[in-house]
């Protein structure tokens, strides 16, 4: 089978992973492959040498692939990193920094939950008040891009304070990672939580997690699970040449590979950063001109997702609209807020300016309730 003989995606998969990966990326997936053979192996090992580049030019870090969504990545470093008497500071400002809270309390691990609302980005203020008034905090984690509402916050600025208390920094950079330049040493960040098919722009089945390895090595002996256990994967990885403890998903692998040489053709993080951008700005600007609101400020929004307001008019409905856009060949997102009524469009993954276009091509025709 060639990749002429790959059937077209009925739609385009405007969403924050799963996401459109190219052809190139699916048809890799048409072998198989042993987990034990050392070829595969070896491909394994230089993922996880790729991965550490990507997040740093610095010494000291490693990574780890994790069977599973992004997150079970989080919830591996949450019930390994923490000590049996540690406790967990997590900021929230949607759904997924919520889950880090939920995470800790099915572990029994003792954590606070500092939230700001879905509609601001975590105080600084209010979290070194909470670091100073509570010397028993050992570590620290938070959202990067809150993919709830599109809202991009300031992870390094947090990690400034964190740094400066002392404490252990979890970044969850799952909607981020590979789309927004980034320095995990510069962040201060000990662990950072992506995965696979996020922008990096492969296919769903595992999480990654590049550590620092100083860091790592302590939480030998801590995980409060069998197959999360972030240290005893590590040390299998690591002294097994790329050997996963329990069956890899091998498919999804070679399939990263690939998609990871896709990022690198691209020209990296960096360029792959602008063509999010111009995607964005492009959605933003026709969305406005056809009467649309965005939820949040431009000044926080992230360029991977964005959440609009949905129209007041009482003939609108959801889920007639993204049948429209659907049978046109775009699939949107359903609104997660609390507080307001909305949708949400990604454009990250195979998505170009001129599927923008068509997008809003698409969206002007199919405004129903006008």
């Amino acid at each position: 089978m060639t990749l002429h003989d790959l059937p077209d995606n009925p739609y385009l998969l405007l969403t924050p992973g799963p996401l459109s990966t190219t052809k190139t990326v699916k048809s890799v997936m048409l072998r198989d492959w042993c987990t034990w053979d050392d070829d595969y192996n070896s491909i394994v090992q230089d993922i996880r040498r790729r991965l550490v580049r990507l997040a740093t030019p610095e010494e000291g870090y490693t990574s780890v692939l994790m069977q599973g969504s992004g997150t079970f990545g989080v919830e591996s470093v949450i019930s390994t990193s923490l000590p049996e008497k540690g406790k967990l500071l997590a900021l929230a400002n949607g759904a997924y920094g919520q889950r880090i809270g939920q995470i800790a309390g099915r572990h029994k691990i003792d954590f606070t939950l500092l939230d700001s609302g879905e509609l601001h980005q975590p105080d600084t203020h209010k979290l070194v008040e909470a670091l100073e008034a509570d010397p028993a905090i050992t570590h620290v984690a938070v959202v990067h891009c809150e993919t709830t509402t599109g809202m991009l916050n300031p992870i390094e600025a947090i990690g400034k304070i964190v740094r400066s208390f002392r404490k252990v920094y979890i970044v969850d950079a799952m909607s981020s990672f590979g789309g927004i330049p980034m320095d995990v040493d510069r962040l201060g960040a000990d662990f950072l939580i992506s995965s696979a098919n996020k922008c990096i722009q492969g296919v769903p089945g595992f999480s990654f997690i590049v550590a620092r390895e100083e860091e790592l090595r302590k939480t030998k002996g801590r995980a409060r699970t069998l197959s999360l256990d972030l240290y005893d994967q590590w040390e299998v990885m690591e002294t097994h040449s790329g050997k996963w403890r329990y069956t890899s998903p091998t498919h999804v692998v070679r399939a990263f590979v690939q998609a990871l040489k896709e990022l690198h053709d691209e020209g990296g993080v960096e360029k792959r950063h602008v063509r999010y951008i111009e995607n964005h700005r492009l959605l933003v600007r026709g969305m406005r001109e056809l009467g649309f609101r965005c939820l949040l400020p431009d000044q926080v929004q992230s360029p991977i997702i964005t959440s609009f307001i949905s129209p007041s008019q009482k003939a609108y409905d959801f889920k007639k609209f993204y049948g429209e856009l659907k049978h046109k060949g775009f699939v949107i997102y359903p609104g997660k807020v609390t507080s307001a009524d909305t949708f949400r469009i990604a454009n990250i993954g195979d998505v170009f300016p001129k599927d923008m276009t068509g997008l809003l091509d698409a969206v002007r025709d199919s405004m129903f309730w006008m």
